[in-house]
């Protein structure tokens, strides 16, 4: 079945060095596409965010300076040193479609008990759960860069003798 995305399923590198090294390697690449992927995304996600109640450019561009810089920092660092998850940073970066709906005068609407507790200042629910809440685009690499998160944190630990 063929990729609904640019991104390749599964980067094979192994060919010198330990399989550690080829889990980072591929990890980085795919990494890499994410943001690639999450940078395309943005416009869309946000124009759809805002509606037809403002023009989303100051909002979009506002979280583009945002968030890439910080999701490719993020991405770029060692599977061990992330705290962070990208879904997290696009989590936050509701703020900025939040703004422009707060001074076009839009009424949040009532939310459920999981968003006011977990997401206090997302007051219009715009918070993505998964990678198809922000784009269709994203639910492959997304999946795939975290399969291969979880796959590098459970090699290097492994090979360290963690339990």
């Amino acid at each position: 079945m063929p990729s609904n995305t640019d991104t390749p399923r599964m980067i094979t590198v192994r060919q010198h060095g330990s399989v550690e090294d080829d889990v980072d390697t591929a990890l980085r690449l795919h990494g890499a596409a994410l943001a690639d992927a999450i940078e395309e995304a943005l416009p869309r996600w946000i124009a759809r965010c805002i509606g037809d109640v403002a023009d989303p450019a100051d909002a979009t561009q506002r979280a583009i300076d945002d968030v890439v810089p910080r999701l490719r920092a993020l991405l770029a660092q060692d599977v061990d040193e992330q705290r962070q998850n990208p879904l997290h940073l696009l989590r936050e970066a509701t703020r900025h479609p939040t703004e422009t709906l707060q001074h076009a005068g839009v009424a949040p609407p009532h939310r459920d008990r999981f968003g006011e507790e977990h997401f206090p200042g997302d007051v219009y629910g715009l918070a993505p759960m998964t990678w198809r809440d922000v784009d269709e685009s994203l639910h492959e690499p997304g999946l795939v860069w975290g399969a291969l998160k979880a796959r590098a944190s459970i090699t290097r630990h492994r090979q360290a003798g963690d339990t």
